[in-house]
Formats: C-alpha cells, sequence, structure tokens
C-alpha cells in the first residue's frame, strides 16, 4: 500500500484554513448530562480524540496498535475531520468520529476502506461522498444519547456541503474468535444488503462459512442503527486482525433515508 502524501501545513493550520465547511458547535441537554457536539480545530483537540480511542480500541478491544502510547494514531487523521462529544460537566471527549471529505480523498488518492475492500463500483458516489471511521463512545456514556448526538453532527455535515452518501466500515469485535461476525452476517438477509452494483469486496474476507455455527445474531447497536436509518451492507464482511475484528462496509445514502429515523440524523432539516 503506497503512503499516503505529507500534508503542507500542521493539523490545526489545515483546519484553519478549511473550518469553512465545519458547522458551528451545538449542545443537548439530557437527563443524565449536557453535551456538546463540534469539531476538532486544533491539535489537542484530535489528541482527545485519539485517547478515547485508544481506550475504546486498544484496552477495550484489544486492537494492536503501533502509535504513540496511549493513542491511537495513523497517518489519515491529518487529512480527516474529527467530530466530537464533550460533557460539559466534566470537559471530557465522551464520543468521536472521523470523517473523510471528498475532496481530501481525492488528494490523498484513496479511501482507508481500499486497505481492506475493493470499492471500485462505488467510484461514482465519490464527489459527493464521505467515509467515516474509529466512531467510539465511551463506555459510561452507551445510553444512546452520544451516538444520537454524533449522528446529528454527520448529518449536519452533510447537508452542510451537500455531500448524499456515507461509507464507513462497523466493526464488530472477535473476542469469541468470529462466530458471532460470521452468524451476524448470515442472519443479516437479502434487504440489509446493497444492490449488486454498489457492491464491495474484502481483500480478506471473514470465513463464514467455515466460523457459522447457525446460532441467530442480533446486530450490535452500531450496525442496528445504520440500518434503521436505511443503510447497507455492501457484502461479506473483512478481517481486520490488526483491530481483531470483522468489518462491515456500510453504505448510506440521505435519499434512502428512513423517515421515521431522519430527525435523529438531520434535526431541524428533515422537518422542512
Amino acid at each position: 500500500m503506497r503512503d499516503l502524501p505529507t500534508p503542507s501545513l500542521p493539523f490545526a493550520s489545515s483546519l484553519f484554513e478549511s473550518n469553512r465547511h465545519l458547522p458551528r458547535a451545538e449542545e443537548t441537554v439530557t437527563a443524565q448530562h449536557r453535551l456538546q457536539v463540534a469539531w476538532a480545530r486544533s491539535d489537542e483537540e484530535l489528541r482527545e480524540a485519539q485517547r478515547l480511542r485508544y481506550r475504546v480500541f486498544a484496552e477495550e478491544m484489544g486492537a494492536r496498535l503501533s502509535g504513540p502510547a496511549g493513542l491511537d494514531v495513523d497517518a489519515f487523521d491529518t487529512w480527516c475531520d474529527h467530530l466530537l462529544v464533550r460533557d460539559l460537566d466534566t470537559l471530557k471527549v465522551v464520543g468521536t468520529y472521523r470523517v473523510l471529505p471528498p475532496h481530501q480523498a481525492a488528494r490523498i488518492g484513496r479511501l482507508y476502506a481500499e486497505s481492506e475492500f475493493d470499492v471500485s463500483r462505488l467510484a461514482h458516489l465519490r464527489p459527493k461522498m464521505v467515509e467515516v471511521g474509529r466512531s467510539c463512545v465511551h463506555p459510561d456514556y452507551r445510553s444512546g444519547a452520544v451516538i444520537m448526538c454524533l449522528w446529528g453532527g454527520l448529518g449536519a455535515y452533510m447537508t452542510h456541503n451537500g455531500y448524499e452518501t456515507m461509507l464507513g466500515c462497523a466493526s464488530v469485535a472477535m473476542v469469541d474468535g468470529g462466530h458471532y461476525a460470521a452468524n451476524l452476517y448470515a442472519s443479516l438477509g437479502a434487504n440489509a444488503l446493497t444492490a449488486p452494483e454498489y457492491r464491495a469486496f474484502p481483500h480478506t474476507p471473514l470465513p463464514v462459512e467455515e466460523l457459522r455455527t447457525g446460532a441467530s445474531a442480533v446486530p450490535p447497536p452500531l450496525i442496528k442503527g445504520y440500518l434503521r436509518l436505511g443503510a447497507k451492507i455492501c457484502g461479506a464482511p473483512a478481517w481486520d486482525p490488526d483491530f481483531n475484528c470483522a468489518d462491515f462496509l456500510t453504505l448510506f445514502r440521505l435519499s434512502d433515508i428512513n423517515e421515521r429515523y431522519a430527525r435523529h440524523f438531520l434535526g431541524e432539516t428533515a422537518a422542512r
């Protein structure tokens, strides 16, 4: 895999140059927390996201990360926008998403998903497609409010910039050796999959037929939420040994949004 080009500006300077495409911060009050949804605009805010990612992916899921101690860092971070949910009482970042906008994907010449999948059938979507990833929520904040805030932030970002499609890997931990992930894919059914012309093909497929046991598998909250929103799975999952997970490539188009859940994703825009 070829290296990504080196940015001409440091992360914070790059954001300052391009932050016109970032929606303003929003606050949400729940029964338990006061939450702020905002986009990282400094190196320190990026580090906060990377620390949370390390806690979830390395300490909780067992991912093998090679970056600085206590941080999940890779070459895509500098080219991406980083969505943060912050608890305003503790000032800690408790949820995050990483978003690669199409103009940055064009500059670096590839998507993160291409390290795991052949996505050539999606090439015509790229001019208005964002790639999302590294989504995680602090274990003390998984009641649903934080993920709703993250989705609202993503929806505002897409509508603010005129983007139409969202692509990203939904990861399923393989602490059981992959049996749950295999059973999940086998039980999804045709309605959960994209049409053939939108399929992607894993470079290292999860050996579903070898691992499936026939047991029923309820989708994890993130995948269940994506499917309810109107997203589809692009085909068989890939095996990611570094993160010890199976990755389900998920495609969501705003034109396919489930009206029942549109307000969660699009906020006030859905009512217009």
